[in-house]
């Protein structure tokens, strides 16, 4: 007996030193992989940043992201309390999860969105700058010339784009390569086009001025093909939007109308998995969608 009852003891005893073992081992792979991501979203949100000319921290951007998921948790939490009858700590926390782990990526997002929308002024204003550069060199103006005027119209992003391009220049970086870090900095497919117009033109002897008119048209005539394109998958981005808001707006619903029925999903490890599954299929939904309305010209 005594055998029986040391044996279950050094068993116990090795037990816990293998689990102890074994949390080590997870906290120091979570603290690895925290710390990985961590220095990969500094990069990220870096670069964003600059590409929006906003002169912030990336440090910012993640204590920012982690408070707005915070604060998106709390505030459903609140609701949740306040709406449903049936409030239970481990459906508040579930759902608290849910809308954090929603919530943190919406900053990086956010910057996204300003350079896409940035992009998409400076692509509006680039058909009119070819016009300009093309009356400058009618009027006997070199193309750097041509690209200073330009440069010192106040019309922001354009102006501070050929701002940096000039001040290149006036370095002593070629005019070839000074085009190329534009390209590479904007991620413009029509400014690429400008570049390599310009750049094939100063090796053949072409002639720029009638090239910029050409320009400014194609960019013109797909300005309007995109146009058309949005008006035709406006509806594609509305059921985007119906598509993310309707699981949380049936959740709250449900509650309220059922809380018997979301007693099963909330208080069982089968329904979290069926909730989890159905909100993982709604992201790929979303994203299915998303490749679909977006269409390249």
């Amino acid at each position: 007996m005594n055998i029986l009852i040391n044996n279950v003891y050094l068993a116990s005893i090795f037990a816990g030193l293998c689990a102890a073992a074994a949390a080590l081992v997870i906290i120091d792979f979570v603290s690895y992989a925290s710390a990985r991501y961590h220095e990969r979203f500094l990069k990220e949100a870096e670069v964003e940043l600059d590409d929006v000319l906003l002169n912030l921290p990336s440090n910012k951007v993640f204590d920012m992201t982690l408070a707005l998921s915070g604060l998106s948790a709390f505030i459903a939490i609140l609701l949740f309390a306040s709406m449903s009858d049936n409030f239970t700590w481990s459906k508040g926390c579930i759902l608290g999860i849910i809308m954090a782990v929603a919530a943190f990526p919406l900053p990086r997002l956010y910057l996204r969105h300003l350079k896409r929308q940035r992009l998409k002024k400076f692509n509006e204003q680039l058909e009119d700058s070819l016009n300009a550069m093309s009356s400058s060199l009618k009027a006997g103006f070199s193309i750097n010339q041509a690209m200073e005027a330009v440069a010192n119209e106040n019309k922001p992003p354009i102006s501070f784009e050929f701002r940096l391009l000039v001040q290149e220049i006036r370095l002593g970086v070629p005019l070839e390569k000074a085009l190329d870090n534009m390209c590479m900095r904007l991620g413009s497919d029509d400014f690429e086009l400008v570049t390599t117009a310009i750049i094939t033109a100063r090796q053949t002897g072409g002639e720029l001025t009638m090239i910029f008119e050409r320009l400014a048209s194609v960019i013109r005539e797909r300005a309007r093909i995109t146009s058309k394109l949005n008006a035709m998958t406006a509806q594609g981005r509305l059921q985007t939007g119906i598509i993310s808001i309707m699981p949380v707006v049936l959740i709250f619903a449900m509650s309220k109308v059922a809380p018997t029925t979301m007693d099963i999903f909330f208080g069982s490890w089968i329904g979290i998995f069926i909730m989890l599954t159905a909100a993982f299929l709604v992201g790929c939904g979303i994203m299915f969608i998303r490749k679909i309305i977006n269409i390249d010209i």
